[in-house]
């Protein structure tokens, strides 16, 4: 069995398994040059995306869903039931769970040792807060060219993540 990717945030802890940010840099930036192209590509059309977090409406939880939502994937809201007080195994069902129902699972809010865990269990990529402004993609904007919002900027950053980690 493969050993799950995680993507948590390197802040404090390091990923499980890095994903090679410049590669992600790249992707970001071959996504700008496509955009005055026509519309965003399906390329994550069939795949199923959960969000762990308090509500669907924050603003973490915005940014990522419209970026995953303009690759095609689909975007579910799921509200988390687990916590430091959860049992080993309630983490673990629940992460085999996700990982059968969902090509990836993106948490916000979470504790990091829960995070990780999950991604141990899961068996896909599961992310720690991806979307933040603490995660380390969040840095790579700042390199990208072009006169595009920062808003737009980190979408396209998002995009290349879960291009370099879905497909």
């Amino acid at each position: 069995m493969q050993r799950p990717l995680s993507t948590a945030s390197p802040l404090p802890q390091e990923p499980v398994a890095p994903v090679d940010l410049a590669a992600v840099l790249a992707g970001a930036r071959t996504l700008q040059n496509e955009a005055g192209a026509g519309p965003t590509h399906d390329a994550l059309r069939g795949k199923k995306i959960g969000i762990f977090c308090e509500t669907n409406d924050a603003p973490d939880a915005v940014l990522f869903r419209g970026a995953a939502l303009e690759l095609g994937a689909h975007v579910a809201h799921l509200r988390p039931s687990l916590s430091a007080l959860s049992t080993p195994q309630e983490v673990h069902d629940t992460a085999r769970m996700l990982g059968r129902l969902y090509d990836a699972v993106e948490c916000q809010g979470m504790a990091p040792d829960l995070v990780r865990q999950i991604g141990i269990d899961a068996g896909v990529p599961v992310y720690d807060g991806l979307a933040s402004a603490q995660h380390s993609t969040s840095r790579l904007v700042e390199q990208l060219d072009g006169d595009g919002t920062r808003a737009d900027k980190r979408r396209v950053v998002l995009q290349a993540m879960l291009l370099a980690t879905l497909t």
